[in-house]
């Protein structure tokens, strides 16, 4: 190995540790608590380190959202690969993507609700926030119905999704319905 390969490899591990460092602590304490300072600290890093990679929290945020969305993606395409038909498919996929947000509520924040720098359906899309949204389209696209756009459906499929998710985070929901939830954008949204 070269010293380049090896200086590239540990700037790589370097990044991949700022980012589990900030997920780890937004997830107990909440994004006010990622700070540079708090992170070099955890890190064992000096701030001028920690900026050689991310110019501040914002980026800082961005990194967490595309590892995030590369890991909703993931979690969407292991749902509904193992659910038989349409309807099963588009159910295993409203209940693996409000799984999601609620075990990870600090990345979906990250995702959806902080500004990471991403652009979205725009043509400067990160791959990783493409994807995630194909993963979402791949199922919803069979279901769009006829004379509606698959994308169009698949957005406010997408929506409702993430208006259940957050209104149930934030309590306003009660949770003794999140089944019925689903049912009904299964059975009412999707046509199924």
């Amino acid at each position: 190995m070269s010293v380049q390969e090896r200086k590239e490899r540990e700037r790589a591990g370097r990044e991949r540790l700022i980012v589990a460092t900030a997920r780890e602590l937004a997830e107990q304490q909440g994004w006010d608590a990622v700070t540079t300072r708090r992170l070099a600290e955890r890190i064992e890093y000096s701030q001028p380190v920690l900026y050689s990679h991310f110019r501040g929290k914002r980026e800082i945020i961005g990194a967490v959202a595309l590892e995030g969305a590369a890991e909703m993606a993931a979690a969407l395409r292991s749902a509904t690969s193992a659910a038989d038909g349409p309807r099963a498919r588009v159910a295993a996929l409203a209940r693996a993507y409000l799984d999601f947000a609620e075990r990870n509520p600090a990345v979906y924040d990250a995702m959806f609700q902080l500004d990471g720098g991403l652009a979205f359906a725009r043509e400067d899309t990160p791959e990783p926030l493409r994807d995630a949204f194909a993963a979402l389209l791949e199922t919803l696209g069979e279901v769009a119905g006829d004379g509606v756009h698959p994308g169009v459906f698949t957005e406010v499929f997408w929506a409702a999704l993430h208006g259940v998710a957050t209104l149930t985070r934030a309590g306003r929901l009660p949770p003794e319905y999140a089944e019925q939830r689903v049912a009904l954008l299964v059975d009412r949204l999707a046509a199924l």
